[in-house]
């Protein structure tokens, strides 16, 4: 009964130190990421998603739905950057795992985002505007795409995946519409009559991501068997003698 007691107590101590933990990190962590980044993508995707309505002509399908994809990307591109982190390998030696240490970097982005991409889609005149969810699932992969490159990269033991990450991001938005065949376009307007089915393959991609992303959270195998065959001496392999 003692020993069940314990381990009922120990639970909410345990709870409570990894909250403590969380709590000193949040300060230090908040100073490391690089929000003029970010601040000045998200800039620079509100005025791309206004260019249609500043032009002061009539707004077309096409260009309502172009100046939402480069906001979109403009966005992503700032979100490639909030891992860079020079003091990395200072903060990997706090006894929490990578996975955390990462979302407490994002988290503050997810609720910012909503805002953000509420403000783009309602720049664009109603009349021209493509379907929410639609598009919102493009901008979504797109910002997923970032932060899964800019993790895998992490885990590669970058210390600043920003600037990569984003040079890949530019080259596959440049390429994707023009290595793409006919009928497996990404890049539709919403009178075309592959627009769902191109969702549909969006939907796919955005659901591919999210898996590689959690990968990309997770801590690196290796470390995790050399620690597993770690004896309690702090010796390598098992013990003799």
């Amino acid at each position: 009964m003692r020993v069940t007691g314990s381990r009922a107590g120990g639970a909410p101590v345990g709870e409570a130190r990894a909250a403590g933990t969380v709590l000193q990190l949040l300060r230090p962590v908040a100073r490391t990421v690089p929000w003029r980044a970010v601040a000045a993508a998200s800039g620079l995707g509100l005025l791309a998603a206004a260019l249609p309505r500043l032009s002061g002509g009539e707004v077309t399908a096409w260009a309502a739905v172009t100046a939402l994809r480069a906001a979109a990307l403009s966005f992503a591109l700032g979100a490639a950057f909030l891992l860079d982190d020079p003091a990395r390998h200072t903060t990997a030696a706090v006894p929490v795992r990578r996975g955390l240490r990462l979302a407490l970097r994002w988290v503050p982005l997810v609720p910012f985002a909503a805002l953000w991409w509420t403000a783009a889609l309602l720049l664009v005149p109603e009349d021209a505007r493509p379907p929410a969810g639609d598009v919102t699932v493009e901008a979504a992969t797109a910002l997923v795409l970032a932060l899964a490159g800019a993790a895998f990269a992490v885990r590669r033991d970058s210390a600043r995946p920003g600037q990569g990450v984003a040079a890949v991001l530019l080259v596959c938005a440049v390429l994707t519409p023009l290595l793409s065949p006919g009928d497996w376009g990404m890049f539709t307007e919403p009178a075309d009559p592959h627009w769902a089915a191109a969702h549909d393959r969006w939907a796919v991609l955005l659901c591919v991501l999210l898996v590689a992303l959690a990968v990309s959270c997770a801590e690196p195998v290796r470390r995790r068997t050399l620690r597993a065959f770690r004896s309690p001496s702090g010796t390598s392999g098992p013990s003799r003698g």
